[in-house]
């Protein structure tokens, strides 16, 4: 390819592990002189990051692949991710896919483009057995000034009978604390507010730090050492497992200078016989207990909840433990996942499989009840003062923004405000489900 002013287009489909590495591979392109530009813009190479998660994957894919061949028909194809770790043959196939690379290669990226041309039938393969991707690569994006998410771990050992994500992704493993640390720097450099930890199993962090399972740090021994790092306003935790979220975690984000009050703790189902089978480490007592220790200690923290409807064996009444369970808990919102079958897991072949309807009707159930709870905790903090960290976009002449605890705001858009935080109290929940905000000025003339 001809070295002259060359450009690359990125698109991110899944979670934030996947935006950090795809920002990752844009800095190696850029670092080696292509121009980033907007996905639909003409570019000479599109790179797609894949997610194996989402029910349409394989749906997803190919409509991006589209959208690249239709903004620049001689554009170079590339997928990465999980989805072109599980099935690379198959994306080969697909129309206008040039490149397909592993969880090993995606990373070496810029070794393979050199030599690449459009191709005329299936793309070229690179992939490598995933139990030979042993190595860590750390990453963070900064798609928008406000926030960064910082991957410190990768992998899974865990073997949830659903997930296909130790197939895709390979072994735990993480950084060293000393590039964590580095990275976090190097972001608080550039006057970011927020860090988001992010990882597919980030409570096992340690395991793997120097490419095999000899670790010498926890969980733990990161944050106390994140929480030192300065120039970082917030650092937010993604997702951790309820086994992994100790007391001695919760207690210090409850001190911390840095760290928010926001936990996300996946549950999957409040039924232990649906636990047992998912192969989950914890039953609902566990959950209870880490639910009820955060609120002991940060009463006003928001905590979400992952949760998967339609899990063979999920009878009504399997179900409806579930909702009683959530309706219970003194958490926030909900994540809800409507299960699908996934090829090469043991949940596939089970018996008691639930139908397509039933799962679409639950998922509805659980979202109306995430909802309720939502505003039920937006209700609670209602004529507090909070800090807002404001984010760029311009809608319709509005600004948002998300407190400490993750209550969505907005106000009249201000550019003086962007990427600023500001302490401000909350006054009504809007019809849209955000909160308006009135500034202490404000508050004290209407007082006045």
């Amino acid at each position: 390819m001809s070295t002259f002013h060359r450009t690359a287009a990125f698109h991110t489909l899944g979670c934030k592990l996947n935006f950090a590495e795809t920002s990752t591979i844009a800095r190696q392109l850029t670092d080696a002189g292509y121009d980033k530009v907007s996905f639909d813009d003409k570019a000479n190479v599109y790179v797609i990051n894949t997610c194996s998660v989402t029910e349409n994957a394989d749906r997803e894919c190919k409509m991006h692949v589209k959208r690249a061949m239709k903004a620049n028909p001689e554009g170079l194809v590339v997928i990465v991710g999980c989805y072109a770790q599980l099935k690379p043959e198959e994306i080969s196939q697909i129309e206008g896919v040039d490149l397909v690379l592993g969880a090993k290669e995606k990373f070496n990226i810029l070794s393979y483009l050199d030599d690449l041309e459009k191709s005329e039938s299936e793309g070229v393969v690179h992939s490598c057995e995933i139990e030979e991707t042993d190595f860590f690569i750390g990453s963070y994006s900064i798609g928008d000034r406000t926030r960064a998410f910082l991957k410190v771990q990768d992998g899974c050992d865990y073997k949830c009978t659903y997930c296909t994500i130790p197939l895709a992704r390979g072994i735990s493993r993480s950084d060293t604390i000393e590039n964590v640390l580095r990275n976090a720097t190097e972001i608080a450099a550039k006057d970011i507010k927020e860090i988001v930890l992010t990882g597919v199993n980030i409570g096992d962090y340690g395991k793997g730090e120097f490419g095999n399972k000899r670790h010498e740090h926890t969980f733990l021994d990161l944050i106390s050492e994140l929480d030192k790092v300065e120039g970082i306003e917030r650092i937010r935790i993604s997702s951790i497992e309820p086994n992994l979220l100790k007391d001695e975690s919760i207690e210090l984000v409850s001190k911390s200078k840095s760290f928010v009050p926001h936990f996300h703790i996946p549950l999957q189902s409040g039924s232990d016989d649906l636990l047992k089978k998912m192969k989950r480490r914890y039953l609902t007592k566990l959950y209870n207990d880490r639910v009820n220790k955060i609120r002991e200690v940060m009463p006003d923290a928001a905590i979400g909840v992952d949760v998967i409807v339609g899990f063979p064996g999920e009878t009504e009444e399997v179900f409806m433990e579930t909702y009683n369970f959530l309706n219970e808990l003194p958490i926030t919102y909900l994540h809800v996942f409507t299960y699908s079958e996934r090829e090469n897991t043991e949940a596939a072949a089970m018996e008691g499989v639930v139908p397509v309807a039933e799962r679409k009707k639950r998922n509805k159930m659980l979202r109306i009840l995430s909802e309720k709870k939502k505003m039920a905790f937006y209700q609670t903090q209602l004529g507090k003062s909070l800090p807002v960290l404001w984010e760029h976009e311009n809608k319709d002449g509005k600004m948002f923004g998300f407190t400490e605890n993750y209550v969505r705001v907005q106000k009249d858009f201000d550019p003086a405000s962007v990427n600023k935080i500001e302490f401000l109290n909350l006054e009504k929940i809007l019809s849209d489900g955000t909160v308006s905000v009135q500034s202490s000025y404000q508050n004290f003339l209407a007082k006045a």
